[in-house]
Order: C-alpha cells, then structure tokens, then sequence
C-alpha cells in the first residue's frame, strides 16, 4: 500500500511547493523507494491550455497527451518518472466530470453536493494508479485560506483518516519573513499559517520555512512550540545557487529524515546524492561559457519557457559549460528601425522557441534569416521550426507571398492547419472553429528520421519519440521547393505525411522540430538535441 505525502502553502504563493516536493521526492528516490507526484490545482480552468502564459507560465504536456501545470516538469527533470494525464487535476475538471455524472443519472436522484461528492472525486483522483508505489507526494496548489482550496483541503482530512494513522504525512511550506529595520526573523505568519490548517482540520507533521536568513535554533524551538510539531520537522529553506543543489540541501536539512520519522520509519543509511552532488560540480566549475539568444514573445515572464531554460541549462551541463540565455523580444526586430544585428551578432547560437499566434512571426523570420546567413547555430522549435519554413519559402525558393493560415487567408500555406491525424487511438479530427482547449496534436508522437542526417546522428538513431503540442503543420506540398532551397525534411511521421524535422545540412548547425523536445531534458540525462545545440554554440564562439 503507498504512504502519502500531502503538501500545501501558506502565508503567500510562490514559495517553492512545486521545487520542494519535486527535491524531497527525489532524495526518497535515492533511497530506493518508488515514488509519484501529482498536483492539485483549484481554479476552475480544465486545464491550463488555454491560459496565457503571462497567467500561469508553460504548459507542460505529457506523454499521453495531458496539458499540465508547470510543476510537473519539475517532478520529472528531478525523479526522471515521467508524468500521466492521471498526475495533475484542476477544479473544472472535477467539477466537469460531476455535472457529466450528475446530468447522466449517476447520482441516482441525491442531491449533488461539495462533501461527499466533490470530495469523493479528489480523494478517488488522489488514490488512481498507486499500486506499484512506495509514497505518493500530492501538492495542493494556491495558499491555504482560499476559498477555492477548501474543498481539497477537506479532502485531505477525510483521506487522512481512510488511510490510517501511519499511513499519510503533511507537510505545510510558509514564509518566515526577515524584517531588516528590526533586524529579526517572524515567526507569526508561519504560526498564524498553521492554526488556519488546523482550524480546517489538517496538522501539519513537518514544516518547511522559507527565509532570507539562517534559521536560529531559538526560533526553530518556538515554530515548534507553537506549531505542534517537533524542533527536528522544523526545516529551514534558504535561497540556493541552483534549483539543482535544492535536494542536497534539504537532505543536510533534515527533510527527509523528518519524513520518514513522521511515518514511523528507521532512515536508515543516507541516500546517494552522487547524481546531484556531479551536477552541482559541473553548475559551478564550468570550463567556458556560451550565450544563446532566444526570440521569443513570451519574453517578459520566464516561466512561460521554463522548460526550455531548464533544457538549455541541461544542455550546458552536457558540455561543462554555463549557458547565460539573453530573452530577446521578437517585435524588437519588426519594421525599418530594427538593428537586428547589434543584437544577435553577439549571440553563439540563436533559438526560436514555440508560440501561438501572428504577433511577432515577422521577427523570428529575420532571426532565422540572420542565423542562416551569418552561419549561426539555429534551432527552431516548433513555431521556430514552422518560420524557418516560411523563411526558406519567401529567400531561397522565391515565394514572396508565403505565410501560415495561423496568420489569415493566404494563397501560398506553407504551415497550414492539419484537420486530420492519426492516433494510437484512431484518426482523430478538428474544425477550424471548434474548441481551442485540447483538441492540439499533444503528446507523444513516434518519428522516422533519415538515416543520413544530422539529426539521426545526434540521435544515434532513426526512430524516436517526442511530444508535441501544436495545431498547424508544415505543408508537404511544399517540400520540394524548399529541398530544393536547402532545406532537407529530415525527419517525417511514420506514414510520412508531416514534416517532423528540417536541417540544413551545408549550415554548421541549423534544425528545426515540430515537437517540444525540451519537455523530455533531465540534468543527469540532457536531450541530445540541447547537448548537440549546445556543442555547437561553444564551437561558435571560439570561432568569433
């Protein structure tokens, strides 16, 4: 039978939930235990494929094609376990699943109510799939005291008690804010935090506290005192250099001792951190360093590629060297004014990640262009794989006119939508004005790639499988034209109808892919694509 681990917040958002139980999973990982993450999120949202990313950051997706909160890339680059459709759940969809039960007879006439039923739907949701499992860590999204939380909160009450004593622990994170005119650590709001959780019927057994400063052992004894819980589950969580040095340095905390204490087990011998102590040695003893410029148009909130900073990072870990990322706004090089060169001509290598939507394509155009003449390292994502079609299209093969139906009406589609694919499932089908939420290519999605090509030789490999999350394709009917300009398809789905890669071969590194190969990069395990890309970057920059 799997322990849970059940994690909330208080005080404010932001603290690290996600971070902290992606480390603690990790450290029980390095003990031998099986281990499983999942995220409940409170806003009424399905899911979060619809939502700007200037609201709630990337979209991750999953192998079965689920769109998911971002902290499950977290859960996976730190546990390599990869996550399900079944690991992330949201208000609406519980909610939606209820009124489909409720219009359907299910309730056989009861009146459909939040306790038992919307809590019956978490607490099932929280308990699928764990049979294989030695702990399932669960985090709560939002901050305890919100009204849209409650009904998880209560959820966890009454599972805690279905388990058992023994069975399940809580972990509540807070802040321990330092007030610098009093020159003080306060414990207050972490106290007054804990009391609203207990007052809805959770007690926390461990809690983690977020501070500017060391935590005094003084202060240690008094959250314990008056949290109710012992000095040693008391955990300080200071600031670290890397995301990637978070588990040893909740390991020398105590983290994981104190939670294998609250369930009553021996810890035994100390869990191997060799995998992230080798990561810290290579994030801090680098032997040179690379800039990599990204055109994006998500640009003002890093979270809306974490991901693709992560992969990037991966990518430099490969190589021994540190990767700075310059975020680049891609309206800046729209119209007469722009001076595209002065700000990509000090880049090593330049990216072009995924995105939705016209504003800013014409910018990642004259990105690919400048890469492409100045021989700069190009890797195009996605949407940057779609422009550098576009870009071959209008240069090199003389079609002026030719655009993406994402864009509008246009009689030359080089990217057009795709109303028909194949699935493991069945032929699946959209509609130009159907819904917008999940009815993408999302998913993993197997591709052949040409024995011949750079890519296969990155790869090591001529099948592989990515994920994707997109609703426009290249159009093959083009591919001719722009062969014949230098851009070799060099990699095809399995009935070879969509364009999965491109490269150019006389190019020192340029590809371009359809997926998100970046949702698949782990530090102790760099996707190959980021680990190539980054190669290349630092061969360019001992050229310039």
């Amino acid at each position: 039978m799997a322990r849970f681990i059940f994690i909330t917040g208080g005080v404010v958002s932001s603290l690290g939930k996600g971070l902290m139980a992606a480390s603690l999973a990790a450290l029980l990982q390095a003990r031998g235990y099986r281990v499983r993450i999942r995220k409940f999120d409170p806003y009424l949202n399905v899911d979060p494929g619809t939502m700007s990313p200037y609201q709630h950051g990337e979209v991750y997706v999953t192998d079965d094609g689920a769109e998911t909160d971002l902290d499950l890339g977290h859960y996976e680059r730190f546990t390599g376990v990869a996550s399900r459709q079944s690991d992330n759940i949201t208000s609406g969809r519980i909610y939606q699943q209820i009124i489909t039960r409720e219009r359907r007879g299910d309730y056989l006439g009861a009146t459909v109510q939040v306790i038992p039923h919307v809590t019956d739907a978490i607490k099932e949701f929280a308990q699928a799939e764990t049979d294989d499992l030695d702990f399932v860590l669960c985090e709560i999204g939002g901050t305890v005291g919100d009204i849209e939380s409650l009904p998880f909160i209560e959820a966890i009450r009454q599972l805690r008690n279905d388990l058992g004593r023994g069975n399940s622990v809580s972990i509540h994170v807070t802040l321990v804010p330092y007030i610098a005119a009093a020159g003080e650590l306060k414990t207050k709001p972490t106290q007054h935090s804990v009391r609203e959780l207990a007052a809805l019927g959770v007690q926390p057994d461990v809690l983690v506290c977020r501070c500017e400063q060391p935590l005094p052992e003084s202060e240690r004894a008094k959250i314990a005192l008056f949290c109710n819980v012992p000095k040693t589950a008391v955990i300080p969580a200071l600031d670290a250099k890397s995301i990637y040095a978070v588990p040893v340095q909740y390991h020398h905390e105590g983290l994981d001792d104190a939670v294998l204490n609250a369930f009553g087990i021996l810890p035994g011998s100390a869990p191997d951190l060799s995998r992230w102590t080798d990561i810290m040695d290579r994030l801090t003893n680098p032997e040179g360093e690379v800039t990599i410029g990204v055109v994006g148009k998500y640009v003002g909130l890093q979270d809306a590629y974490k991901s693709l900073n992560e992969a990037l990072v991966h990518g430099g870990i490969a190589n021994k060297v540190k990767v700075n990322v310059e975020w680049i706004d891609a309206e800046l090089f729209e119209g007469p004014d722009s001076d595209i060169a002065a700000r990509l001509e000090p880049m090593h290598a330049i990216l072009v990640p995924g995105a939705f939507g016209e504003r800013g394509a014409e910018g990642k155009i004259a990105s690919v262009r400048f890469a492409r003449e100045r021989e700069i390292p190009y890797f195009g994502i996605c949407f940057g794989m779609q422009m550098a079609c576009v870009e071959g299209a209008r240069d090199l093969a003389g079609i002026a006119d030719a655009s993406s139906t994402e864009f509008g009406p246009t009689d030359e589609p080089v990217v057009g939508m795709i109303t028909e694919w194949m699935t493991a499932e069945g032929v699946q089908k959209r509609e130009a004005g159907g819904d917008l939420g999940g009815t993408m290519r999302l998913g993993a999605y197997a591709a052949k790639l040409d024995g011949n090509s750079v890519v296969s030789t990155i790869y090591g490999d001529t099948d592989i499988s990515e994920r994707h999350r997109h609703r426009y394709e290249v159009n093959t009917a083009y591919r001719e034209v722009l062969e014949k300009g230098g851009l070799v398809f060099s990699g095809m789905s399995p009935d070879g109808m969509l364009p999965e890669i491109v490269e150019r071969p006389d190019h020192p590194w340029f590809v371009g892919v359809q997926f998100h190969p970046e949702l698949k990069s782990k530090p102790f395990d760099p996707h190959p694509l980021f680990a190539s890309f980054v190669a290349a970057a630092v061969k360019q920059s001992r050229l310039v």
